[in-house]
């Protein structure tokens, strides 16, 4: 495998810095796509976009505010391996949705405040991905990074 060259000073380096990143939609594969539907949709808010194709969808797009997120039932050359992700999205209250939602789901660990100034909390969904909420804060540290 070749070494990653970096262009940080090159012709190409400054090409690059003139295209501006838009967003992230991280697609991530699942055992049971309407569990995860129903999870993402009825436990955290998200609001279907995409599902596809018509009428036993593999793949859904899913949205809330600025943040969207896919979901795919793996096909047969693709891995069956569900795998390991986290997603991390920020938000404008973690202490709010906390209260919300901790009757409604496990909460593995938080709200806390963490030494490099973000209140966070996490659940699991229905694979076992880790959502991580977060929030910038000035509040003091009240516990150990996670």
């Amino acid at each position: 495998m070749a070494p990653y060259n970096s262009p940080r000073n090159s012709d190409t380096s400054r090409q690059l810095l003139m295209s501006h990143f838009i967003a992230i939609a991280p697609r991530l594969p699942v055992a049971d796509l309407q569990r995860s539907i129903a999870f993402y949709q009825d436990t955290l808010g998200f609001h279907m976009e995409v599902a596809w194709p018509d009428p036993n969808p593999t793949f859904a797009l899913l949205t809330r505010d600025n943040v969207t997120i896919g979901l795919f039932e793996p096909m047969q050359d693709q891995s069956q391996s569900i795998g390991y992700a986290e997603l991390y999205i920020e938000v404008d209250s973690a202490q709010e949705l906390h209260a919300a939602w901790k009757e409604r789901v496990k909460v593995e660990w938080g709200p806390e405040v963490y030494s490099y100034g973000r209140r966070e909390f996490a659940v699991r969904d229905p694979d076992s991905y880790l959502v991580i909420f977060t929030e910038p804060t000035e509040d003091p540290v009240s516990a150990d990074e996670p």
